[in-house]
């Protein structure tokens, strides 16, 4: 394997493991979910929480916090790690 081979693997494993992909993921993915919970919500479920449609709402924030992980990811990569120094 080529040096430039194992530079392209050690930044794909960078990106691939970058912790604001599996937020951003989590969260617009619940951020969905709420979401659609909130749109079906039935006068019960908003007198409950005092006129206030919150899973929307929450959702919606969710949501925007999730896209908001993944732009910050899109925009700014994670750089790729410098190997370790060999001792010969």
């Amino acid at each position: 394997m080529t040096d430039n081979e194992l530079e392209q693997k050690r930044a794909s494993a960078a990106r691939t493991f970058d912790v604001r992909r599996v937020i951003g993921g989590l969260f617009t993915v619940y951020g969905v979910i709420v979401t659609v919970v909130g749109l079906l919500d039935g006068p019960d479920e908003i007198a409950k929480a005092e006129g206030v449609r919150i899973n929307l709402w929450m959702g919606l924030g969710m949501l925007a916090l999730g896209l908001l992980f993944l732009a910050w990811q899109w925009l700014r990569p994670a750089e790729t790690p410098e190997p370790p120094a060999q001792n010969q």
